[in-house]
């Protein structure tokens, strides 16, 4: 396997070049305001000093006897890999080499078997336990929050389809699968789970599972949840396997309580997927709508219709704008500048632009709707752009995360958050949200790039995808952006907002749990976490310990102790 980039997304080997973008810096500047010194690099790999391990011989000669040989790595590498998760905050504390609390081992078990043995150590020695899948977390799921000696447990070893059951449409397949090999073994027998997020590459089965993670095609296959039918998770009080089977299901169950649980109940180990055949027809293609509005509407009327699309995503008119420029790889010459000039001037004359207007990349599979969908989308102004952009966003949609990592090279901070709500609170949320981002950002002495799509949609709501961009202040990276961060999440939480919809809560977003559940819910939770971990083991110091007793005490202590060095 090609090598991963240690200070950010994906294997080195790969990156989302800006050189045959000829108008992507020109945007840029203009948009943040950069006065074109801007950079920021990472240090140099070998001026990293991490502390030791503090597990004894003796302990680490018990860890290798209870796995199998090579399971247990304690190298400076691994440690760093398995440090942080991918937040923005993360990669800042990266490139500046600041890793006060790295894990001190990590264990890669072969077997369920492997799971519990280390698990009991773990109980036994009063050693944190953290779960670790891809690594893509961007709430902190998988940074060490606790002074003791802590082991990372990385599931990759766990990773085989065991079987597919043709006649239920299930497959009974290993937590620490990533999602390419996942599909690929699937689409073998012609089958799909249909679950493509975002971190798709880099990811994995127990990865969506715990943080009830959302894929791009989620409208019309459903969140992760939806396609759960059963787990098995490995807990300092042995092993529960929890189901979910509609024709059978009586009373309640542990399931939806598992699923989300972000690591803080037990380990995942396997579970039993809802897939479905391989796809025989898609139908994917662009339109674009004169306003972001239009779209949201389109969207709606569709969902509640009963029309419901693989994949829909409507970037806002910001979003829409940026697209264009990024999606532009080189200038055009020749016969096609002189067609996409007239195409160009074609849509003008139709009153549309993709300046002002809003993007749906909208896709149907073996559905007998995709006509209706396009019709009811034309009632709202829609005009069809055909199938390339859409074929392009399909090909590109995995690249952009690398963009990132060029970004803040360049000084740039750029970051995500997520929510959803219901439809007649999208457009006051989207609002508020925006005006919120930017004025904040103003107020740490830079302008910001706020842009927002819809990528999931329920037939009573929908979500809201926000990406954000400033210049960065420099020695006061993370301030600047917990001060951005904190104003949206606020904002969220008052104009009706969910904390997140995929992404998680970690321990960025557990400052705002109790506004989230109340008190009686998260002394339930507790409750839970109680029974299940009686010795605070697994992945300590996240959401459901973090959530402190205010919101402002919870942020003091991130920033007077997780962020200490934030200070130069």
């Amino acid at each position: 396997m090609t090598e991963l980039r240690w200070y950010g997304w994906g294997t080195i080997d790969k990156t989302y070049a800006l050189d045959h973008r000829p108008d992507a810096w020109n945007f840029l500047r203009a948009a943040l305001d950069l006065r074109g010194d801007e950079s920021f690099p990472a240090c140099d790999f070998n001026s990293l000093r991490l502390r030791a391990p503090r597990l004894t011989d003796a302990q680490l000669n018990a860890l290798r006897a209870m796995t199998s040989p090579g399971a247990v790595k304690t190298d400076t590498p691994t440690r760093v890999l398995h440090a942080y998760g991918r937040s923005y905050r993360d990669l800042v504390r990266l490139r500046r080499g600041e890793i006060p609390h790295p894990p001190d081992a990590v264990v890669y078990p072969a077997t369920e078997e492997h799971v519990e043995r280390v698990l009991t150590f773990c109980a036994q020695n009063d050693i944190a336990l953290i779960p670790f899948g891809g690594g893509s977390s961007v709430v902190g799921g998988v940074e060490p929050r606790d002074e003791r000696v802590t082991i990372t447990l990385d599931l990759a070893r766990l990773n085989r389809v065991i079987a597919i059951d043709e006649i239920s449409q299930t497959a009974t397949i290993e937590a620490g699968i990533r999602g390419p090999d996942l599909e690929r073994e699937l689409n073998a027998r012609g089958y799909t789970l249909g679950h493509f997020p975002q971190s798709f590459e880099f990811s994995t089965l127990g990865g969506w599972i715990a943080t009830r993670g959302a894929g791009l095609m989620s409208t019309g296959y459903g969140k992760i949840e939806a396609l759960t039918q059963s787990v098995r998770v490995a807990t300092p009080r042995g092993v529960i396997e929890t189901r979910n089977v509609p024709a059978t299901a009586a009373g309640s169950s542990l399931l939806q309580l598992l699923i989300g649980s972000e690591g803080t109940l037990g380990v995942i180990t396997r579970a039993t997927m809802r897939v479905r055949r391989l796809p025989k027809t898609k139908d994917y293609r662009a339109l674009l709508f004169k306003s972001f509005a239009d779209g949201v509407a389109a969207i709606r009327l569709m969902l509640q219709r009963g029309i419901v699309p693989a994949t829909v995503r409507l970037s806002d008119e910001a979003e829409t704008r940026t697209l264009r420029v990024f999606a532009l790889r080189e200038a055009s010459r020749g016969w096609k500048e002189f067609v996409e000039r007239i195409a160009l001037r074609y849509l003008h004359a139709r009153g549309y632009a993709f300046e002002r207007g809003a993007l749906m990349i909208l896709g149907f599979e073996d559905s007998p709707l995709t006509g209706a969908g396009l019709t009811l989308c034309k009632s709202r102004g829609a005009f069809d752009l055909g199938h390339g952009i859409a074929r392009a966003w399909l090909r590109d949609r995995y690249e952009t995360p690398y963009l990132r990592d060029v970004l803040m090279d360049r000084g740039i901070l750029v970051d995500t958050l997520e929510t959803a709500t219901t439809w007649e609170n999208v457009e006051r949320l989207y609002q508020e949200l925006g005006r919120t981002i930017r004025q904040s950002t103003e107020g740490t002495g830079s302008r910001a790039l706020v842009m927002t799509h819809v990528s999931h949609c329920y037939r009573d709501g929908a979500s809201l995808y926000v990406t954000f961009l400033a210049r960065m202040a420099r020695g006061r990276e993370i301030a600047q952006w917990e001060t951005i961060k904190r104003a949206a999440t606020g904002c969220i939480m008052a104009n009706g907002g969910t904390l997140s919809h995929h992404h998680g809560v970690g321990y960025e977003h557990a400052p705002w749990m109790d506004r989230e559940n109340g008190a009686v819910g998260m002394d339930a939770l507790k409750a839970l976490k109680g029974a299940l971990d009686p010795g605070n083991v697994m992945n300590p110091g996240k959401w459901l310990e973090a959530g402190l007793s205010s919101t402002d005490v919870a942020i003091d202590y991130q920033e007077r102790f997780w962020n200490r060095t934030d200070k130069r």
